[in-house]
């Protein structure tokens, strides 16, 4: 087993450069097996969820050539329109894109239950909703997700909760399908933005991704091509506020900063400083202990649930009373637990935590619960006095590409250990 170990009380300056977006690549990647060619993608993270994803596309026959490091080269033109290995698909909850996939090129689908961070309950009933919507059959039941079709047709799809999954996956199942397809009350996460701007550079015909209405009229076939995959709004947020965090000084290149304005407003508000640089770099400083704040996750362009867990590490240090509201994710909160054993004194019930906020962190042995917890917990290893040890990192590897290495480029302590 793998353990981070930090020696804290550091204050990070310096430059970091953002990878390709996790939440876009997961689908991108099962978004080609729509293209009857070959396509290269570019700005790829290299993290544990991009892997299994490889391996499964080649078991359904897809050849995957690896580029250079963040580059590989896609060809799904002889794809075998066969199950996806259950107990691959089962790993991770993207792996539930695959069924919107195949259904649009196969038109039939069976993908395991999706896995991966336990942070409540993860209905599908809205992807399946979708799905009936455009012709298919639907079943739920023995740990997989089967769908089948005789053919795809356009519909008006209406989500009863705004759900990013589901968006993604009504829009990979309606671009090839029959006549036109209009989803209303999308998620309009910068993700799903770029998967429609993957799929209509291969030919798709979508309009209004960004907007609570998309429209898609089907087309026969994608063709082949080169995208290069956004950069990581949650990776940048991440840096953000370790500057803040650890009362440092970082500059974050490779980010779009209209991205990260939610977050870059609470920052401010907390008495520390964003300066944008040239629209795709971010400078963030803190000279003093931070401000009191109230935070709300909310869908974009509200502020993001996947960095919940590291603003609660500001906070936890943060001059007074702060709160935070998670109306995303029931069980996000299981971090407060961990950093309460480095001395923070939060009170999370429900779907609200406090945070009375206190001089120091101080390190302790504490367990990732979720990959954005691990991240977490990172920060408040670095910012706390004393030597903290990190276990389950493999939450972490999941979504952060080389995440010690930046760090400690930045001047943190930390290094990882095999026991």
């Amino acid at each position: 087993m793998d353990k981070f170990i930090i020696n804290g009380k550091k204050r990070l300056t310096g430059e970091v450069t953002i990878n390709g977006a996790k939440n876009a690549a997961v689908a991108i990647l099962p978004a080609t097996l729509l293209v009857n060619g070959v396509c290269t993608i570019e700005n790829l993270p290299n993290i544990s969820d991009i892997n299994i994803y490889c391996d499964i596309l080649k078991t359904l026959g897809v050849k995957i050539t690896q580029i250079g490091p963040n580059t590989i080269e896609v060809d799904t033109t002889k794809i075998s329109c066969i199950d996806a290995p259950l107990d691959m698909t089962s790993k991770f909850r993207a792996s539930y894109y695959l069924i919107g996939a195949l259904l649009g090129r196969c038109h039939r689908a069976v993908v395991g239950m999706p896995g991966g961070c336990q942070l409540g309950a993860r209905p599908i009933d809205q992807h399946a909703k979708a799905f009936e919507a455009l012709g298919a059959t639907v079943e739920i039941g023995q740990g997989k997700i089967q769908a089948t079709t005789d053919k795809l047709i356009g519909n008006s799809i209406y989500f009863d909760i705004v759900s990013v999954g589901a968006t993604i996956n009504a829009i990979l199942a309606a671009v090839l399908a029959e006549g036109v397809t209009v989803i209303e009350n999308a998620a309009k996460e910068p993700h799903i933005v770029d998967v429609a701007n993957f799929l209509i550079t291969m030919g798709a015909d979508i309009h209004g991704a960004g907007t609570d209405i998309i429209k898609i009229t089907g087309v026969k076939e994608l063709h082949g091509g080169s995208y290069s995959v956004v950069p990581d709004q949650i990776e940048a947020g991440t840096f953000m506020l370790a500057a803040v965090a650890t009362r440092g000084d970082i500059t974050i290149k490779n980010c779009i900063t209209k991205h990260l304005d939610p977050l870059s407003a609470k920052i401010e508000e907390m008495g520390a400083h964003v300066e944008e640089i040239n629209g795709d770099t971010l400078r963030v400083w803190c000279d003093e202990r931070p401000k009191k704040v109230n935070i709300k996750t909310l869908p974009y362009p509200g502020f993001p649930t996947d960095l919940q867990s590291q603003m609660g590490v500001v906070l936890a240090t943060a001059e007074g009373t702060s709160m935070i509201t998670e109306s995303i994710w029931e069980s996000r909160f299981q971090y407060t637990a961990e950093l309460n054993k480095m001395g923070a004194q939060i009170n999370a019930q429900g779907k609200v935590a406090i945070f009375e906020g206190v001089e120091e962190l101080y390190g302790a042995p504490v367990a990732a619960s979720d990959l954005r917890a691990g991240a977490a917990l990172i920060i408040a290893g670095i910012a706390a006095n004393g030597i903290t040890e990190i276990s389950h990192l493999e939450y972490i590897d999941r979504g952060y590409e080389k995440i010690d290495e930046k760090f400690r480029a930045l001047g943190a302590d930390i290094k990882r250990i095999t026991e």
